[in-house]
């Protein structure tokens, strides 16, 4: 059966969408998208997200291809947002165990804060395109990593960390602070403290594999040579 509203929206964007509209309204509707997923759920349609954005559901295509482009832009806003709150640690001074615990606290306190988007990133299918977007949300590992190893042996140029190791990371955290926000069988503190725990193993273990030790006590300090 056809679905006639989307059939409807589809065929007036096509005669309405121009070539070079304001980036400003898309940046609007995948704002309010994210909003409006934060608040009432994944299952948010295009209607209501257009009418929190100020636009006529058809003109929302002027913006975007379609809701799963759409889905997708939403995935890396948030995974942007979520970036800029993790980076800071990745410049503290400390072990890798708390430099781990610094950016898993701020993950699970922004899952906390945020879990309808927390679960709507997480649930995305791990195709390579929305893998690619994912990653965005990820990448305080790849950084964190390179800043490890490249503190090991600054004058070498370091690869970045497998992405299969990395998606696996991402999976872990994902399932644990899911699990912690549906059940609340551990606290906040306890799920942040276990999970640092697991995400520094693995990161040791890849430096190791690489051919760099990393003692427990090893203090980071980004800043000593400024």
């Amino acid at each position: 059966m056809v679905d006639v509203a989307r059939w409807v929206d589809s065929t007036v964007a096509r005669r309405i969408r121009k070539v070079g509209d304001d980036p400003g309204r898309r940046s609007e509707l995948i704002a309010a998208a994210a909003a409006a997923i934060d608040e009432e759920g994944p299952g948010v349609g295009m209607a209501q997200i257009a009418e929190r954005a100020g636009i006529p559901r058809p003109h929302a295509y002027r913006y975007v291809a379609s809701k799963k482009q759409l889905d997708l832009d939403v995935a890396r806003k948030a995974s942007a947002d979520l970036l800029e709150q993790v980076r800071p640690h990745l410049t503290r001074r400390g072990t890798t165990y708390e430099v781990v615990h610094g950016i898993v606290a701020v993950i699970a306190e922004w899952a906390a804060q945020h879990p309808n988007l927390y679960r709507f990133v997480a649930a995305q299918k791990q195709t390579k395109k929305l893998h690619q977007a994912r990653m965005g949300r990820s990448r305080f590992l790849d950084e964190l990593f390179v800043a490890l190893s490249a503190y090991l042996r600054p004058t070498e140029v370091v690869p970045s960390a497998p992405d299969g190791v990395l998606a696996g990371l991402i999976g872990m955290v994902d399932a644990s602070i899911i699990w912690w926000l549906d059940h609340k069988d551990e606290t906040q503190d306890e799920v942040v403290d276990r999970l640092t725990r697991q995400v520094t193993l693995v990161l040791t273990d890849m430096l190791s594999q690489l051919g760099f030790d990393v003692p427990d006590d090893m203090v980071f300090d980004p800043g000593a040579d400024e």
